[in-house]
């Protein structure tokens, strides 16, 4: 079993926190996105998708997307639950879960790869000739900081954003803050209970994953 990963990406970090909060060490493969190897033959046979993270297990299967990955791993090593116990709470982090993905995450990285020089020509992770769209940018940090703005309430009476344990749900949404302060998204002065929640996360051992 091997993880395709690449140090310097958000998405394989989700991974990489998720398998260090099991206590949970993989060999993995950097491929370098910087250096455009993940369009080269020997990856592309891995993943025409050209994103990572991607695992392979011993019998040769590919799963890609972070959180299947995840998924995967939580099934074969259940402690500590990261993606919730009962179906209520698993609800629940699903629910925060793909709330901090697709209000926050992809909203950060709609600003990042929208801005940032190095994505000119390959605005969409995994393929080239996608021009960046400069009224992404703005769009993006208004969407992730109307997020914080929102999650502030949640975190005024719970520790973390499912509730009282930290699960997948704040590995995304503190990957995904970090990741936005390249496009110049911090966490809104008002955000308290953001600003405590995303310090208390950030002093765990697995954030430096």
């Amino acid at each position: 079993m091997k993880l395709y990963d690449f140090a310097l990406a958000p998405n394989p970090k989700r991974v990489r926190v998720f398998l260090a909060e099991k206590g949970i060490s993989l060999p993995t493969v950097q491929v370098n996105l910087r250096e455009l190897e993940q369009f080269e033959d020997s990856f592309q046979q891995v993943s025409t998708f050209g994103t990572v993270p991607v695992l392979v297990l011993d019998d040769g299967t590919t799963i890609g997307e972070s959180v299947a990955i995840c998924r995967y791993f939580e099934r074969l090593h259940p402690e500590p639950a990261l993606m919730g116990t009962d179906a209520k709470d698993m609800a629940i982090v699903e629910m925060w879960n793909r709330r901090a993905e697709i209000q926050c995450f992809s909203a950060c990285g709609e600003a990042v790869r929208n801005s940032a020089p190095m994505f000119a020509g390959r605005a969409l992770a995994g393929e080239r000739g996608v021009d960046q769209i400069p009224a992404l940018i703005d769009r993006g940090r208004a969407t992730a900081r109307r997020f914080m703005a929102r999650i502030d309430t949640q975190l005024a009476d719970n520790p973390f954003l499912a509730g009282a344990n930290f699960t997948i749900a704040d590995i995304t949404a503190f990957i995904a803050i970090e990741f936005g302060a390249r496009a110049e998204i911090s966490i809104p002065d008002g955000c308290a209970n953001v600003a405590r929640w995303f310090d208390s996360v950030a002093s765990r051992a697995s954030a430096s994953a």
